[in-house]
């Protein structure tokens, strides 16, 4: 795996300091995270060789949600390594849906027609064990908007694709100043209609929400929306709601996509319940993802066939626009492949 890179990522002085700070201040050792939470010091023994490979990292305000004293905390659980990370399972691959056959440049790939995304940064606000992306190779990225010209030039002599997705690591992790450049070079794009932003931030650093975010989602004719990442309804605290609260009310059509995990939401009152809550806060939840079948992560798998009871109780339980689609992404399908009985 490639380390994650951060210096772009941090160092403007003019950005939002409130989240700036929660990202340096992230906790990124196994010892003082369970010293925090009062877990016994062999869960941090236990942390570390998987800790070594896909590093630790952890805002404190996330941190702040899960229970102390509880290694089942179903928030913990997304981001304490375990030493069943190592575990080599047949069927789990570096690249789980096939994103090395479908970059057309480095950091450019498209997978679906009219569409393209940009791999735009290697960090990320929290290290979720189960990411697919945790063996990509970040550093053969653009790591600047210089560096973007090439793939901005494909995007242009393509006048099939219309939407372009901001993706990572977490897009929004780089400065304000270097999306708003990136938004309004994309916009210059004539056949270019909307700007899609998936992001755990407004979740995990809901601060990141701030006046100049929204400056730049809504500041060029691009019609924005942005995709966030819940698992379990103990992530959307206050102030989560509230950062939720300031996209929706600026216009911004809100979405969120879960993956289900083993000992984190495979049950339906807990999926019940994220999904009415975001609901609630005018959400729409988007997704159900089956596992990417990452290496490291195999402990997180849910059989699909309990993922078919669950979307069916949900569907007894929940109205229609409050049922998320159940899928799974297959490396060289056309789409997603939505999961049914």
């Amino acid at each position: 795996m490639s380390s994650p890179a951060y210096p772009q990522t941090l160092s403007s002085e003019t950005a939002a300091p409130a989240w700036r700070r929660a990202v340096r201040e992230a906790v990124r050792d196994a010892d003082e995270l369970c010293r925090l939470l009062e877990l016994p010091p062999e869960y941090a023994a236990a942390a570390q060789p998987g800790a070594a490979s896909f590093p630790l990292f952890v805002p404190r305000g996330f941190l702040a949600r899960m229970r102390k004293g509880d290694p089942a905390d179903p928030l913990l659980l997304q981001v304490l390594p375990l030493a069943k990370e190592s575990a080599v399972v047949p069927g789990f691959s570096l690249d789980p849906v096939g994103e090395d056959a479908a970059e057309l440049l480095p950091g450019l790939l498209q997978k679906y027609a009219g569409r393209a995304l940009l791999v735009t940064t290697g960090a990320c606000a929290v290290h979720c064990r189960y990411c697919f992306r945790r063996h990509f190779p970040y550093g053969e990225a653009p790591h600047s908007l210089a560096d973007w010209a090439p793939a901005l030039s494909l995007l242009a002599a393509d006048a099939s694709i219309h939407e372009v997705l901001l993706s990572g690591g977490d897009p929004l992790m780089l400065v304000d100043e270097t999306l708003a450049a990136l938004a309004h070079r994309l916009a210059e794009i004539p056949h270019l209609r909307r700007l899609r932003i998936h992001t755990r931030l407004p979740i995990v650093i809901p601060e990141r929400v701030c006046p100049q975010l929204l400056d730049w989602l809504l500041g060029t004719r691009l019609t924005p929306l942005v995709v966030v990442h819940a698992n379990h309804p103990a992530e959307i605290d206050a102030d989560v709601a509230a950062a939720l609260t300031r996209l929706v009310e600026a216009g911004i059509p809100v979405l969120n996509q879960s993956v289900l995990l083993r000992g984190v939401n495979d049950d339906a009152d807990v999926l019940a319940l994220l999904c009415e809550r975001l609901v609630d806060l005018r959400v729409l939840p988007y997704y159900l993802h089956q596992l990417d079948r990452v290496a490291g992560a195999a402990h997180f798998e849910v059989p699909v066939a309990v993922g078919l009871r669950l979307m069916d109780e949900l569907r007894l339980r929940l109205p229609g626009y409050a049922v998320p689609r159940y899928v799974r992404e297959l490396p060289g399908a056309g789409w997603k492949v939505e999961l049914r009985g």
